[in-house]
């Protein structure tokens, strides 16, 4: 394909994991005209700000990256700020592009908008089929609304707005809290912490059972501009206008067994792994079926081990920026 590397892409997000990455994959692609803006330039929960935004800007594609996302706790304790940002954010970004004449437009959602008993590995039709999980669903209906804000604005206007839905993702600009962030950065910095301090064993919550697939942040940033930057007969060959989603993922999974193990090596702790059954397992399995992201010509090329041993360099030397 020919790319208009002078094409203004408005990036928004472009702080945190996902939107750095699509950043940096912009770039190394040689687009010249990357459009960012700080919360403290632009609050995208505020609708006069992006609508002006808009209007002082010539924007040509956005990717929507931005969004306010947390743990276990985090949503549990502030359900109404996860609704309520995540809605106005997308709804304003999404309707002040419409205005603006912005035609090409990606939403990032995440594979928490599929039910909390959906059929493994999880297929793009499995949306809205059974009830969500309750510890996020507000953000999940968030996310769900993004992607059918995305396609009423297709069908009523006919624009060009797609969605992925991405698996758990790890990377640079990672969170790296000790209390409050996920399994793979958590894991990265027990470890690290164990073997400084000349630790004897580390323990893992739950069996060490469940099953979990990973995907690193720069490959589903590679993802994201491939899909934005598919033919629009191709895309719409391969969705429909009520399920125009597309999963993001590496299409495989490993226990937290092994993902523990694989962490110990990339640490170089040198202590026992061990397993505390007494604390929750949650599901068994999350898988993300990516055949439709296959059909359409990519997959992920990062392996596990590699990615953590990139994560695991970053977190090193931004320490005091990870901290929280």
């Amino acid at each position: 394909m020919t790319r208009d590397l002078d094409q203004a892409i408005f990036v928004a997000g472009h702080r945190g994991m996902v939107g750095s990455a699509i950043v940096r994959r912009l770039e190394a692609l040689g687009y010249r005209n990357i459009l960012t803006a700080s919360r403290d330039e632009l609050d995208l929960t505020n609708q006069n700000q992006v609508q002006a935004f808009f209007e002082h800007h010539s924007v040509d594609q956005v990717y929507l990256a931005a969004a306010k996302v947390g743990g276990i706790q985090a949503n549990s304790i502030y359900p109404a700020e996860f609704i309520y940002q995540n809605l106005m954010i997308e709804a304003n970004l999404i309707h002040s592009a419409h205005q603006a004449g912005v035609n090409k437009l990606l939403f990032l959602g995440s594979s928490c908008i599929y039910p909390k008993l959906a059929k493994q590995p999880m297929q793009e039709e499995a949306l809205l089929t059974g009830s969500l999980e309750p510890t996020n669903e507000p953000y999940a209906v968030a996310k769900i609304a993004g992607i059918k804000l995305c396609e009423s604005y297709n069908r009523q206007y006919g624009r060009d707005y797609r969605s992925v839905m991405p698996t758990n993702l790890y990377g640079p600009n990672d969170n790296f809290h000790p209390e409050n962030s996920h399994v793979i950065p958590a894991l990265l910095r027990r470890f690290h912490e164990a073997k400084l301090n000349g630790a004897s064993e580390v323990s893992v919550w739950g069996s060490g059972e469940p099953m979990r697939e990973f995907l690193h942040v720069d490959d589903m940033a590679a993802a994201s501009v491939h899909v934005m930057e598919l033919d629009s007969a191709i895309y719409e060959a391969n969705t429909s206008s009520m399920l125009s989603h597309i999963n993001v993922g590496s299409g495989k999974d490993c226990t937290i067994r092994e993902l523990a193990e694989t962490v110990k090596r990339v640490t170089g702790f040198e202590g026992n792994v061990t397993f505390d059954a007494s604390k929750p397992d949650g599901a068994p399995r999350k898988l993300m079926d990516v055949s439709r992201l296959r059909a359409l010509g990519w997959q992920s090329s990062i392996t596990l081990e590699d990615g953590l041993a990139d994560a695991f360099r970053w977190f090193l030397e931004n320490q005091d920026r990870s901290r929280g």
